[in-house]
Order: C-alpha cells, then sequence, then structure tokens
C-alpha cells in the first residue's frame, strides 16, 4: 500500500496539470493574505478569516473539478491499459485502493499546507479550523473521485461524469444551504457545504461521508474484473 500511495503521490507531482494547480494554490493563497486587511473591511469579517477567502472560493467552487482533472482515472486506467493485472498479483485490491486514495490524498494535503504556510507567514495568524475544514472537503472529493472511477469502467466516461459533477454539485449544494423550503432543505444535512457555515468541528460528518465512499469503492473494486 506504501509503494502504490508513493507511486501515485510522484506521478500526480510529475504533471503539468498539477503543477498549474498547485501554483494557482500558492499566487491565491499569496494574494488573499497580501489584501487580507483592505477585503476584511469591505465583507466586515476578521482579517484572519479574509486571508483564506480566496483558497475557499477555489476549493469550494472548483475543488472537485481540480480532483477530477488530475485523478478522474485513477482505477479505471490501470485496468483499461491491463496493468492492474500486474498489481493485483503483487498486493491485494484493498491494499491498491487504499494506496491510490491515499497518495491522491497527500498530494491535495502537501498542497493545501504550503499554501496555508504561505497565508500564516504573511498574515503572522494560523487558522487550524478553516485548514481542517477544506482539508475534509478535499477528502471527500477525492473519495467520490475514486469511487466513481471504480464503479466505471472508461477512463473518458468518469472525466465527463465528473466535470458534470463539478458543475452540479456546487450550485446544489449552495443552493440547498440557503433554501428554506422545508420539503427539501432537510438534504443539505448531506452536503458538506453545510458544515462549513459552522464555526465547530461539524467537519467530522464530511469524513464519515468519506470513509463511507471509500469502504463502498472497496467493496464493488473486490468484486471487479481486472
Amino acid at each position: 500500500m506504501v509503494a502504490i500511495c508513493k507511486r501515485e503521490f510522484f506521478q500526480l507531482l510529475k504533471g503539468v496539470k498539477a503543477i498549474l494547480i498547485i501554483l494557482l494554490f500558492l499566487v491565491t493563497a499569496y494574494y488573499s493574505a497580501k489584501f487580507a486587511e483592505p477585503l476584511a473591511v469591505i465583507v466586515e469579517i476578521s482579517t484572519k478569516d479574509a486571508s483564506v477567502v480566496g483558497l475557499m472560493f477555489l476549493i469550494l467552487c472548483f475543488g472537485q473539478l481540480f480532483v477530477t482533472s488530475l485523478s478522474h482515472d485513477s482505477i479505471n486506467r490501470e485496468i483499461h491499459e491491463r496493468t492492474m493485472r500486474f498489481l493485483v498479483t503483487k498486493t491485494s485490491r484493498p491494499s491498491i485502493l487504499y494506496g491510490k486514495f491515499f497518495g491522491i490524498w497527500l498530494f491535495w494535503f502537501v498542497s493545501l499546507f504550503i499554501s496555508f504556510l504561505i497565508i500564516s507567514i504573511i498574515t503572522k495568524q494560523i487558522n487550524i479550523l478553516i485548514f481542517t475544514q477544506t482539508m475534509s472537503l478535499l477528502t471527500l472529493q477525492v473519495a467520490f473521485v475514486l469511487c466513481l472511477s471504480v464503479l466505471i469502467s472508461k477512463p473518458s466516461v468518469t472525466m465527463f461524469l465528473g466535470i458534470i459533477g463539478s458543475i452540479i454539485f456546487p450550485i446544489l449544494g449552495g443552493w440547498l444551504v440557503l433554501t428554506t423550503n422545508p420539503a427539501i432543505s432537510w438534504l443539505k444535512y448531506v452536503t458538506p457545504y453545510y458544515y462549513f457555515d459552522k464555526s465547530e468541528y461539524t467537519f467530522v460528518v464530511v469524513l464519515v461521508l468519506a470513509g463511507i465512499l471509500v469502504y463502498l469503492a472497496n467493496l464493488v473494486f473486490k468484486r471487479r474484473e481486472c
């Protein structure tokens, strides 16, 4: 599992798209922190919160799209190229799945950590709660993409569905959080966006949702032909 985790992590780091996304994160983090004080005055929030607004906007609105573009074919690509048959002779299927999950997760953790580190250096403030909330959302997004890659055999289809989901989920999630219609407002509890509206540790629910998706992906993967 560790070897697969490292392989997945370094494969992501070597990609052009991954480098561009990391640069986007770093530039956004730098300018968010640099202009935190005037932004805090305009939107009437604390400087600490204003310093991460840009990064939060990126991940809330485009995080799923970023994760999809990099890892939509993490499992089905191996099956499509017949390399999965070699992997399953060397290690167990759960080890392959969890190795890929943690490899992708580690890439996003490092990217987010460096971005928050830049913000902390410039503002001389550390916002651990928002970091963990944001990382929990990325964890769910990674789990969703991995589950999609297990369920669907064609990489082109997972890319298409991933892009559609990346557009629909933020819009639908935001609408469910804001709506007052009692017939559908209860659905906000199954969206991760609801738990970002809380200044407490409810993000643990998002991690539970991610765990459920990874568990389901593992159940399906163990029964799939490679």
